[in-house]
């Protein structure tokens, strides 16, 4: 007996038997495969062998990469899918915004003095110091003005004397009130009969100084800023509205305004103000607050929040979580019986947790609210030619020739591997491919 008939002897049984053992390990991997997926397929014949389940004609926007999913009852609760029915409700929009507190512009003054001089005194000389309407706030040498009570006085003099006429006082007087001097400053000259040295700058309003641009002896003319000087006990409020929640914001729109750090409890308030342009760095739109501050709790630099609320049209609305968003489109899916089938929708408005759906849906229909990663992943799987992890796609074995006439080995009992059995088709081990050759 030659050495090639000895080892076709020993290869027939050998590779029969490796065909069986593939075939029982092939086997095995699928059940374990069917059963640890929650998708088992569960589908006829011929489903099975196109391996996709084409959408209902009653969707009316399918997706193009999606196909409809079946799933029993157990699968369903096993998977914690949650089912609700679509309706129309109130679209009720919360928006929150940082806001800040800030002096109110309208109540502001800065204090110049009118000629050019010297600042030999200053009464006020902190910042953050209450003042009040009236109060002394620097003393100012000013030869000009100095030069001008003279003048002024001189001319009262000799009004007897000359004939010089009341208007020619009149005009003095004036001059000397444009220049800066307080009326009753211009009293006690008049009365004295001396010029004054310096003359007094005090505050417009009352309030707190929230800038001091000089110190004494410093050098002033008109230009020069001594002090600013605001209102607090009104003060303004600015929000900084997310550019997503700006449609519904207007003048009008009622608020809550809260700011913790002051010790004041929340409040409501009105939109006074809304900004025409955009903050480019933040991309928010600014909206104004007017807020009375008696108290002086509401310091300017508080942070806080606002908090919008405002109600919309009666919309349909689904749970944020039910809708797909892969990027180019959205989708949902519907539920008809035990069947989930993907439908296209056109989104609005966004909530905290609901989002607007204008165009995609109707009333009455039920929809996944919960459960739609598992659920989409099966569906976009199956719309490329799998499911559950195993393709359908393969022929049967009884769709499958057997091995023809002229196999070497016909004639011994030796399992032919289709490739629909086979799990490793074309992934056979190297001894295995080695052995077939030698036969």
């Amino acid at each position: 007996m030659t050495s090639s008939s000895i080892l076709r002897r020993i290869g027939a049984p050998l590779g029969s038997a490796a065909a069986t053992a593939i075939l029982f390990i092939g086997a095995l991997w699928m059940q374990h495969a069917r059963s640890a997926w929650p998708f088992a397929p569960q589908r006829d014949p011929i489903a099975s062998v196109s391996g996709s389940i084409m959408p209902s004609a009653a969707a009316t926007a399918p997706t193009d990469d999606r196909v409809a999913v079946d799933v029993n009852a157990a699968t369903i609760q096993e998977l914690g899918i949650r089912l609700e029915v679509v309706g129309r409700q109130s679209l009720t929009q919360e928006a929150r915004a940082v806001a800040t507190i800030v002096p109110d512009e309208s109540r502001i003054s800065h204090v110049h003095t009118r000629v050019a001089g010297w600042v030999e005194q200053l009464d006020v000389n902190t910042t953050g110091e209450t003042v009040t309407v009236g109060q002394p706030l620097a003393r100012i040498f000013s030869q000009e003005l100095l030069s001008s009570q003279a003048e002024y006085l001189a001319a009262r003099r000799n009004t007897a004397a000359s004939g010089i006429s009341s208007a020619v006082i009149a005009s003095g007087r004036t001059r000397l009130t444009v220049l800066g001097m307080a009326p009753d400053e211009i009293d006690a000259i008049e009365q004295s009969g001396e010029p004054r040295r310096l003359v007094t700058v005090v505050a417009p309003r009352s309030g707190v100084v929230v800038n001091r641009g000089v110190t004494a002896g410093t050098s002033v003319d008109p230009s020069t800023t001594l002090l600013t000087i605001a209102d607090l006990s009104r003060v303004w409020v600015l929000a900084e509205v997310p550019e997503a929640n700006i449609p519904g914001i207007r003048v009008g729109t009622l608020a809550r305004l809260d700011f913790p750090a002051s010790g004041r409890q929340s409040f409501s308030a009105r939109v006074e103000f809304v900004y025409p342009t955009l903050t480019d760095r933040t991309r928010t739109l600014r909206v104004r607050f007017s807020a009375a501050n008696a108290g002086g709790s509401l310091r300017p630099g508080l942070y806080g929040t606002a908090a919008f609320e405002s109600a919309g049209q009666v919309v349909i609305t689904v749970p944020r979580d039910a809708v797909v968003d892969t990027g180019l489109q959205q989708h949902v899916f519907v539920a008809t019986g035990d069947r989930f089938e993907p439908r296209a929708v056109t989104l609005g408005l966004q909530l905290a947790d609901r989002v607007e759906v204008r165009s995609g849906l109707k009333e009455g229909e039920r929809i996944v609210a919960a459960g739609v990663f598992l659920l989409d992943s099966e569906s976009r799987l199956r719309a490329t030619g799998g499911a559950g992890g195993h393709n359908h796609s393969a022929p049967k074995p009884q769709d499958t020739p057997t091995t023809p006439a002229t196999d070497p080995n016909a004639g011994h009992n030796k399992t032919p591997v289709t490739p629909a059995a086979d799990p490793h088709v074309g992934h056979r081990p190297a001894s295995a491919n080695a052995l077939a050759d030698k036969e």
